[in-house]
């Protein structure tokens, strides 16, 4: 298969502008926080996994489709994810059932896959795909893209990893939540500005909700406590 120099300037064009916007973007510092929990092979499959996915919808969509997008709902239902990745991240990777029996929770790797789908959904980073991909061949924008992207939260990943070996479990979990939290609220306010008040109020009740079910304490486990 001969490639062009078309396709090779569109790979390392696209591979190289992704890398550089996704300095210290938020997804990179959300895949920091997660490598400080996690296996830094599993952060990294999940971030390749869910770069691949979202990119090879920017690439579908072409530049004038892109407008398409409820980038508003996008960013707001993104942004209540990300509050509720925060309460999680507070209440650690223990599920506990009434009988008091604990167990970790599993597949860390769908957590991370799915967290930075819904980041990227709507981010500038998509957005850039989309451009490029209305003006050069879609499959090596989507690879250069990809590629980039992974590689630019590759440094995060290992960053988080020091972080996580040398820094406090407790201190390291408060960081990882708060960066959640900090990026939740600005996509929920920057996504939610021009949606009705039913958005908001629904919004609301979901995220109480989660975090009651989250921080719940089991019946016969409080009683114990108690005791």
């Amino acid at each position: 298969m001969q490639v062009s120099e078309d396709t090779v300037d569109a790979f390392w064009f696209s591979l190289g502008m992704v890398f550089l916007a996704e300095l210290g973007d938020k997804t990179q510092l959300v895949a920091l926080s997660l490598a400080t929990r996690f296996n830094a092979r599993v952060v990294l499959s999940g971030v390749l996994v869910a770069t691949l996915c979202v990119h090879l919808i920017s690439v579908g969509l072409g530049g004038a489709a892109g407008n398409l997008l409820p980038t508003d709902w996008i960013r707001f239902i993104a942004g209540l994810a990300f509050l509720v990745f925060g309460l999680w991240t507070l209440r650690g990777d223990e599920l506990c059932d009434d009988a008091g029996a604990c167990r970790k929770a599993r597949s860390p790797f769908w957590v991370v896959a799915i967290t930075f789908f819904l980041a990227e959904l709507g981010d500038k980073t998509m957005l850039s795909t989309v451009t490029l991909a209305a003006e050069r061949p879609w499959l090596w924008v989507w690879l250069g893209s990809s590629l980039g992207m992974v590689v630019s939260d590759g440094l995060a990943i290992l960053v988080g990893q020091i972080m996580g070996a040398k820094l406090p479990e407790r201190l390291v979990k408060m960081i990882a939540a708060c960066i959640f939290f900090a990026f939740g609220l600005f996509s929920s306010v920057q996504g939610g500005m021009h949606l009705p008040a039913a958005a908001w109020i629904g919004g609301a009740i979901t995220v109480a909700a989660i975090a009651h079910l989250v921080f719940r304490k089991p019946a016969a486990r409080a009683a114990a406590e108690r005791s």
